[in-house]
């Protein structure tokens, strides 16, 4: 008979969870302080993906309440056991088949990338009598594998306008914001020119599409948040650094 007993998971351990919900917000308030920030104006957005409820719950009561979720079935359960005072933010890929179940659960969605999508998106939450804050996806390292609104050549960006003035009156839609992913790296400075680049991009959509006030701008995750709160972050997709890695 087999008498070893399985060593406890740390990252489930409530007092490390706390302790690094801690160092989180302490390392958001002085990444906001250099860049001559309000700290209040970063959203801590925990990424719950993978994660037991037990922990969502114990992040829940050190007074996290929005969490990030990438698929739609693994959220569906969290959703339906969790606090209604929980905000739920859809930061993966969305296909459209799933449209409606995403407009019935998130009310705010970060990866919006197609005029397709957010047709599917206006259309159920029109008919659900909701309207979801959306963001638009943005691929500024021109890598394949990444979704988004093809962005990383500056001078090309005069072609998403014309798309981006369609999508804003869309009914059940409320455009917030840009959202992007860095490259993966080592060195959490090789994503700063991509967080610049998307403040940048904000900047220009305030003015060629005028109407949405452009506020959000999610960017940076456990690797690279200090870096993207310095360069304008309003939201930042924190999942390892707060939960630790998932087995």
């Amino acid at each position: 008979m087999n008498n070893r007993q399985s060593n406890p998971d740390p990252s489930l351990d409530p007092s490390a969870l706390s302790e690094r919900i801690h160092s989180v917000r302490a390392r958001i308030s002085a990444a906001a302080q250099r860049g001559h920030r309000n700290p209040s104006e970063i959203r801590l957005i925990a990424v719950s993906k993978g994660q037991p409820l037990t922990a969502i719950q114990k992040a829940f009561s050190e007074g996290l309440c929005e969490f990030g979720e990438n698929y739609l079935e693994e959220a569906l359960p969290k959703i339906q056991l969790l606090s209604p005072a929980v905000t739920w933010h859809m930061i993966g890929h969305v296909q459209g088949r799933k449209a409606k179940s995403v407009t019935e659960n998130f009310p705010c969605v970060h990866s919006v990338d197609s005029m397709a999508l957010a047709r599917r998106l206006s259309r159920f939450a029109e008919e659900d009598g909701r309207t979801i804050r959306i963001l638009l996806e943005c691929n500024l390292s021109g890598e394949a594998t990444k979704y988004g609104w093809p962005a990383s050549n500056p001078s090309a960006w005069k072609s998403l306008w014309p798309v981006w003035r369609e999508i804003f009156p869309l009914p059940g839609l409320s455009l917030a914001g840009l959202m992007t992913m860095a490259p993966y790296s080592d060195d959490p400075e090789t994503s700063r020119p991509i967080f610049r680049s998307l403040k940048q991009l904000q900047a220009a959509a305030r003015e060629h599409v005028p109407g949405s006030d452009w506020t959000e701008l999610s960017m940076g995750m456990s690797d690279d948040f200090e870096q993207a709160v310095e360069e304008g972050a309003t939201m930042v997709r924190i999942g390892r650094a707060l939960f630790g890695a998932r087995l």
